[in-house]
């Protein structure tokens, strides 16, 4: 298992994008914990804290397929790097501004998350360029899918320690300032300031022009429904069982899950079309969404909700190769950045609409949210088959500048590929 993973950080230039990304993604994965710990640092209300967050979260979804496509026609270090520079700047005037007057403070958090890079759908559009067999590109992807897990997982951890450090302030500045260096690492790669994306057809839709990802976006709102609701219905759950502590290990097994099965998913090759696996690992994510209903035990509960987890990485990266094989040319990067901006909205609604139903049936109810969106996602797919199924032939080697600055011809994916 270990020596597929050490074969892609061998790779010239792997580890240093691959880690590069992470810590240019660090702004972005700590953003919401740190708004809302400055926020009452500065005496302001959890209203406003939580409202902040929404905005920087809502600009963050706006901003990364219009940053993407950019990407896509101007390449990544005329973008990326601007993008970073002005999403620190616009944080680091929301640190020293404050929340008096709330309106600088809306427009500062609303430009820091409208001009956050869009470094994971760059990153997925380097690595064929990096990795040239495909099964390589196929391993990387569930890595990546793995390594936002764990950013996910020690990004609060960082900034709670900043925090206890320094202070909130302290926390914003330090991870703006580091995340910006993250992206320039990036940026001055010889593979990123190589890399130059496909010609393409002006077409104001762009990457959703493709119907193949419209239906994956489609399946992608509902599990990021499914996992939104889980941190919310998780919280009347782990207040009747334990408090705080218990919440924590939940959401840290949540995490785990996610982890391990994106780590054993990436350790082998896997035979046929993705479209087909996304299907089977979408209703094993759905069926294990179900026994949390159940609501035993803490210990138990922490079990069930790693099991909840599993395939979540697993399903992300199968969902990077479907973005591959369906995004038009010439649009990698935004359809790439479309999948991160939809998942995200899914989660948002999720939290969103958890909260009614914990109110109003108990966290039992709330934990039936994620089942119901599951199913649904599976529904989706099941329903879109014939759109998401690539043509046989449709072009196993197609003539392309994509992710090759030389314009040799490009090996795309095919339903009869090994993935």
């Amino acid at each position: 298992m270990a020596a597929g993973y050490l074969e892609i950080l061998r790779a010239k230039h792997a580890a240093r994008l691959l880690t590069g990304t992470l810590v240019g993604r660090l702004p972005n994965a700590t953003a919401a914990i740190a708004i809302v710990l400055f926020v009452r640092a500065q005496g302001g209300t959890y209203s406003l804290a939580g409202a902040l967050a929404a905005v920087y979260g809502v600009a963050n979804a706006v901003g990364q397929p219009l940053l993407g496509r950019l990407v896509d026609l101007r390449g990544q270090p005329r973008v990326q790097l601007p993008a970073a520079l002005a999403s620190a700047l616009a944080m680091a005037a929301f640190a020293f501004v404050g929340t008096d007057p709330p309106a600088l403070a809306y427009l500062a958090v609303a430009a820091a998350g409208l001009f956050t890079p869009p470094l994971e759908g760059g990153l997925r559009a380097l690595w064929p360029a990096v990795l040239r067999r495909e099964d390589q590109v196929h391993t990387a992807y569930a890595m990546d899918a793995v390594a936002q897990e764990v950013m996910f997982t020690v990004g609060p951890l960082l900034v709670t320690l900043c925090v206890s450090l320094w202070s909130a302030q302290g926390a914003l500045l330090a991870l703006n300032a580091v995340g910006v260096l993250g992206a320039l690492s990036v940026v001055v790669s010889p593979p990123s300031r190589a890399w130059r994306s496909a010609p393409r057809e002006a077409h104001w839709l762009g990457a959703l022009r493709s119907p193949g990802l419209l239906a994956l976006l489609g399946a992608f709102l509902f599990i990021g429904l499914a996992l939104g609701s889980i941190t919310v219905a998780s919280v009347p759950y782990a207040d009747d069982h334990g408090g705080d502590a218990v919440y924590g290990w939940l959401m840290a097994a949540l995490g785990l899950g996610a982890l391990l099965g994106g780590v054993v998913y990436g350790a082998r090759q896997w035979a046929g079309a993705p479209e087909r696996r996304l299907r089977g690992l979408v209703a094993l994510l759905a069926v294990c969404y179900l026994p949390l209903t159940l609501m035993p035990g803490a210990v138990a509960m922490v079990a069930l909700t790693a099991l909840a987890g599993v395939f979540l990485a697993p399903a992300i990266a199968c969902a990077f190769v479907i973005v591959d094989r369906h995004a038009p040319r010439g649009t990698v990067t935004e359809a790439f950045s479309w999948l991160v901006t939809t998942f995200t909205v899914g989660a948002s609604v999720g939290t969103g609409l958890a909260g009614p139903v914990v109110e109003a049936g108990g966290a039992q109810w709330g934990f039936t949210v994620p089942a119901v969106a599951g199913a649904v996602s599976l529904v989706v797919l099941l329903a879109t088959g014939r759109v998401m199924a690539v043509p046989v032939g449709s072009g196993v080697v197609a003539a392309s500048s994509e992710n090759d600055p030389n314009r040799a011809a490009e090996p795309r994916f095919s339903s009869g590929d090994r993935a």
